[in-house]
């Protein structure tokens, strides 16, 4: 990993939203939504020596350049977005631990991550955020606040997974949120509206107006609905 200082941030303990790319496009709808939204400020660059995969421009390859940034904004520092995240399992946990090391130089007290969360239960229009919290302390906190926490033991893998054991091992308070979708191929923007519905009440900040992602949802529903209606003649 590539690491690359901008200018120094006007940061004083921050909640931290560091997420990337998943399923659905989720964690990377929320980080890019909310840096519009807040308007926030590119202060570092972080980027990949080992792209995990290649462009094939009909004939010829191109190999892609991966990048993500941090930037901040009043109370908040943002990670991620973009496309992609590492592939290679040192490269993810070296970036990991840059999010430690930042969440620390600024003294952060949460580390809050996001992504999708496959399920098989028909929710229309309305899916659900689950929770999972880096204590059992943090835990009850969250369900007090009426929040669903997630049903089941699973394992998180990736990145939006993967921040949350760091937080665990540094003595940071971590939550992950983690919106509902049924497909994963296409974007979610119902899953990430109901992602930062719940981050507001969380963190009692508003981060910009949601119906933009109502619009979103229906263009993409009616795009893919047209789609299969086309495949199924």
């Amino acid at each position: 990993m590539e690491f690359e200082d901008i200018r120094e941030p006007d940061a004083k303990k921050p909640i931290i939203i560091a997420a990337m790319q998943d399923m659905g496009n989720v964690g990377s709808i929320v980080v890019n939504f909310i840096n519009k939204s807040l308007g926030t400020a590119q202060f570092r660059n972080v980027s990949s020596s080992r792209p995990s995969f290649v462009y094939d421009k009909g004939g010829y390859i191109d190999i892609p350049e991966e990048k993500w940034e941090y930037r901040f904004a009043k109370d908040f520092i943002v990670f991620g977005g973009g496309r992609g995240q590492p592939q290679d399992n040192q490269e993810l946990n070296d970036l990991c631990q840059d999010v430690i090391n930042i969440a620390k130089k600024y003294d952060a007290k949460f580390i809050y991550t996001v992504g999708g969360y496959h399920s098989s239960r028909k929710f229309g229009k309305f899916p659900t955020t689950y929770v999972t919290t880096t204590s059992q302390d943090l835990l009850k906190l969250v369900q007090k606040l009426g929040i669903e926490t997630t049903p089941t033991e699973s394992v998180i893998t990736g990145f939006n997974g993967l921040i949350l054991g760091y937080a665990k091992l540094n003595q940071i308070n971590g939550i992950g949120l983690y919106g509902e979708l049924i497909e994963p191929r296409i974007p979610q923007y119902r899953a990430a509206k109901t992602i930062l519905e719940t981050l507001e009440k969380l963190t009692y900040q508003k981060l910009g107006d949601l119906h933009e992602l109502d619009m979103k949802a229906e263009s993409v529903e009616n795009r893919f609905k047209s789609d299969k209606d086309m495949q199924d003649i």
